[in-house]
């Protein structure tokens, strides 16, 4: 090789040099005050309460607290209201999901679009998921399902329909609260997708004479794949742990209707005065959320496995 072409030929990167393990701990070190945090609020309550899972607390009897072991996990899992409460759970957080899901994202691809108005529509539609739990609970509870003043019978009134809804349909009440709630969220979320997808190659699509539902199906969904399932796993983290709605709305009837693992485990601490099955319960509670969010996630991965 010549000088020449030697002078004229690429230098090439040199490879990184693997860090040390001081330079890696220096790194880390910035990071330590946030982890520190997180885990004085989050594990160290954790283990506090799989702790009181294994004690026979009850606070009506003060020398309890003797070490039971699993019992108190056997207690719950035979207790019919307990079973009674994995279903309402999974049937509410379920249906919540795909709903607000659903018309989160009919809702997204509608402001995607220009038109007149659209930054005040926006703003309407955020505007559920900017309301208190608690306060969108009494508000739908006394303006939207009272039976003689409610909203909801007064725009159903013209084809004969007058309904207590919380007494005749309490399950779907509050599914309907936490969707109206929610959506916005899901909403926020495939909306980002949207405007983060290229619109070259939309606009590809459209001169390669691709229909509206193909680009949809083909491109944008498998596009909104990643936020779809941000969505679906958060949603059915913080709706798992629903107790607003519950409390302010049903009370967990009628006939333990409407009662979730949340508000189960507040009738075991609170009224039964249970500390032991309480702290059991919520120790489900925490497998179950895992478990409810990576099933939903392959349930969800397997829908864009099959469509692409």
């Amino acid at each position: 090789m010549t000088a020449q072409s030697a002078s004229t030929a690429p230098l090439r990167d040199p490879e990184p040099r693997p860090l040390t393990r001081a330079e890696l701990w220096k790194r880390r070190t910035p990071l330590l005050p946030g982890l520190l945090f997180v885990i004085a609020l989050t594990q160290i309550p954790f283990l506090f309460t799989v702790y009181y899972s294994l004690q026979g607390r009850n606070l009506l009897r003060p020398d309890s607290g003797e070490f039971v072991g699993l019992a108190n996990y056997g207690t719950v899992l035979a207790d019919p209201l307990f079973r009674n409460a994995v279903t309402n759970t999974v049937v509410l957080t379920a249906s919540t999901v795909v709903l607000s899901t659903v018309l989160g994202i009919a809702l997204a691809m509608l402001l995607d679009q220009r038109f007149p108005g659209r930054g005040v529509v926006r703003t309407l539609l955020i505007t559920p998921f900017l309301v208190m739990p608690a306060a969108a609970a009494l508000l739908w509870k006394t303006s939207m399902y009272h039976p003689v003043f409610g909203l909801l019978n007064w725009a159903l009134s013209p084809f004969g329909v007058n309904v207590d809804w919380v007494s005749q349909f309490p399950l779907l009440s509050i599914i309907m609260v936490l969707t109206w709630q929610w959506t916005p969220f899901m909403m926020l979320i495939v909306l980002a997708g949207l405007q983060s997808q290229s619109p070259e190659i939309l606009e590809a699509a459209k001169v390669d004479g691709a229909r509206a539902w193909t680009t949809f199906s083909r491109i944008t969904l498998p596009h909104l794949r990643q936020f779809i399932e941000l969505g679906i796993l958060l949603g059915s983290i913080y709706i798992v742990q629903t107790f607003d709605a519950i409390f302010m709305i049903t009370q967990g009837g009628p006939g333990q209707a409407t009662t979730n693992l949340p508000y189960f485990i507040y009738q075991q601490a609170f009224r039964a005065f249970d500390v032991g099955e309480a702290a059991a319960a919520g120790v489900i509670v925490v497998v179950a959320t895992i478990i409810i969010a990576t099933f939903a996630l392959r349930v969800v991965s397997n829908l864009f496995e099959e469509n692409s």
